[in-house]
C-alpha cells in the first residue's frame, strides 16, 4: 500500500485551484455575487427573497474561503509572495467580521469582494498594477498640488475671509471652497462672481488657480499614469518582439550543433591521413 506524500497532494490542489476552469468558475460566482449584493440593497426585494439572497451570498462566501484554503494548501508560504493573494485574502476577510455591535458597520465592507475582478482580469490587472507603479511620481504631484493649495487657502483666506465668512473665513472652509473651485463646481456662478461684487480684481485670483489646478495639475496625473501603462506594455512578456523567421534558405544552427560538428569533421579527418598512411 503506497502513501501519497504532502508534496503530491499539494500538487494535486494546486493543478486544480489554479487551473483556468476553476478560475473562471470563481470569476463567474463574483460576478453573481456582487448581483446579489446589489440586491439585497433593495427593501422590495429583500422583504420577497430575502432568505434566499442571504443564502446565496453565504453560499458564494464559503466558496471563497475554500478557493482560498485551497491556494494556500497548494502554495504554502508563497502564498504571501503574491500582493494579489494578500488582496483577496484581506477582501474576503472583512466579510467574516462579526454583524453585531460596532463592527456591524463594517459588514458593508464585503461588497469589497467584488474587487477581486481585478485580479481575475488581466487588463484591469494591468491597469491597477499600472497605477501602483504610478503613485510615487502621483505622491510628488500630490504633494505639490498640496502646497498649491495651501498657500491659495492662505491667500482666500486674507484676501475674502472678512467679507465670506462662509467660503474663506477659515483656513479649512478654504481648502474646500478652493477644492471646489478646482473641481469647476459651480466655481463662476457660486463663488467666483460674488466675490467679483466685493472685490473686482478676484479674478487675478481665481484664474491662475483654476489654471494651473484644474488644468496642469490633473493633466499631469493623467501624464503619469499614461506613462508607466506605456512602460508596463512594452516590458510585458506578451507584447515582446518576437524574433523573426529565418529568411528561405537560411539555416538556423546553435553553438552546441557547431562544436558537435567541428568534432566530427576532426574525426573524418583523422581517419583520412590513417586511410593515406596506410
Amino acid at each position: 500500500m503506497t502513501h501519497t506524500s504532502p508534496a503530491v497532494w499539494r500538487q494535486k490542489i494546486g493543478a486544480v485551484v489554479l487551473h483556468q476552469t476553476t478560475q473562471l468558475a470563481i470569476l463567474l460566482i463574483i460576478v453573481l455575487n456582487a448581483i446579489i449584493l446589489g440586491l439585497q440593497t433593495s427593501p422590495a426585494i429583500m422583504a420577497r427573497c430575502g432568505a434566499l439572497l442571504h443564502w446565496l451570498d453565504m453560499a458564494a462566501l464559503i466558496i471563497f474561503i475554500v478557493e482560498l484554503a485551497a491556494k494556500f494548501i497548494a502554495l504554502g508560504r508563497r502564498f504571501f509572495r503574491d500582493g494579489w493573494n494578500i488582496f483577496d485574502f484581506l477582501v474576503v476577510a472583512v466579510a467574516l467580521l462579526p454583524n453585531a455591535g460596532a463592527l456591524s458597520v463594517l459588514r458593508s465592507l464585503r461588497v469589497l469582494r467584488v474587487l477581486r475582478l481585478i485580479n481575475r482580469m488581466p487588463q484591469l490587472r494591468r491597469i491597477a498594477d499600472a497605477i501602483l507603479q504610478a503613485v510615487p511620481g502621483i505622491g510628488a504631484i500630490a504633494g505639490l498640488m498640496g502646497i498649491l493649495f495651501y498657500v491659495g487657502a492662505v491667500m482666500a483666506t486674507t484676501l475674502f475671509g472678512e467679507r465670506f465668512p462662509e467660503w474663506f473665513g477659515s483656513l479649512g472652509k478654504s481648502l474646500y471652497t478652493l477644492f471646489q473651485v478646482m473641481t469647476l463646481e459651480s466655481w463662476s456662478m457660486g463663488i467666483v462672481r460674488p466675490v467679483m461684487e466685493a472685490y473686482p480684481n478676484a479674478w487675478l485670483f481665481f484664474v491662475p488657480f483654476i489654471l494651473v489646478s484644474a488644468f496642469v495639475m490633473l493633466n499631469l496625473f493623467v501624464a503619469v499614469i499614461v506613462d508607466t501603462m506605456s512602460n508596463l506594455h512594452s516590458t510585458d512578456p506578451d507584447t515582446e518582439q518576437q524574433p523573426e523567421a529565418p529568411q528561405t534558405g537560411q539555416i538556423l544552427v546553435s553553438s552546441a550543433e557547431l562544436a558537435r560538428l567541428h568534432q566530427e569533421m576532426a574525426e573524418i579527418k583523422a581517419l583520412l591521413r590513417e586511410q593515406q598512411a596506410k
